[in-house]
């Protein structure tokens, strides 16, 4: 009897690159693993443009970086994602941003907004925070609009670290974002 072995399918860039495109699915690629997610939820959308007007209005004031909504960031050809927002300082983004548009490393700061599902919210606080940590992300911020709060996770020794918990009440601060501040609640619709 002859054995096989099934190996995984790996999947990179290059073959999503090869996927019909269509403006209501996302495709990240997390360690070789394909994710298909259709178009977020509209209090998701809103969150994310509360989230991205917040940080850019205090952006244009400090003069220190950028807000990016929904970029792709490509950290390797197996590992591809699209987060929420996220913020990188203006020489940061000169090292990270290749000519399509796309940032090939580490930001300081990225925020995923959870979504509806058990799958999402794995990926978002599992899969995604282990990227985010190897790869040199500073700062992460979960954002859950169902209960009104932000899990906020820091660099520390080398990996991201929760350091927080904040309810829609609280005040939302970043030692990378030096005199940002914003209540919690404006985060969601």
């Amino acid at each position: 009897m002859m054995s096989q072995t099934l190996e995984q399918v790996r999947w990179t860039i290059h073959d999503v690159e090869g996927l019909p495109e269509n403006d209501w699915i996302r495709y990240e690629i997390l360690d070789g693993e394909l994710f298909m997610t259709r178009s977020p939820h509209r209090r998701h959308q809103q969150a994310c443009v509360k989230i991205s007007k917040l940080l850019d209005t205090w952006s244009e004031s400090s003069h220190l970086g950028v807000t990016i909504f929904a970029p792709g960031l490509i950290f390797s050809e197996f590992d591809s994602v699209i987060p929420d927002v996220v913020w990188v300082t203006h020489e940061r983004l000169e090292q990270i941003e290749d000519e399509a548009g796309h940032l090939t490393g580490a930001p300081e700061l990225v925020i995923e907004v959870l979504s509806p599902g058990k799958q999402n919210e794995r990926r978002d606080k599992q899969a995604k925070l282990k990227l985010y940590s190897i790869t040199g992300v500073q700062e992460y911020w979960i954002i859950n609009y169902f209960t009104k709060q932000v899990e906020i996770y820091r660099r520390e020794q080398a990996q991201l670290v929760k350091v927080a918990t904040l309810l829609e009440t609280d005040e939302i601060t970043s030692p990378l974002l030096p005199g940002f501040s914003a209540v919690v609640r404006l985060f969601f619709p």
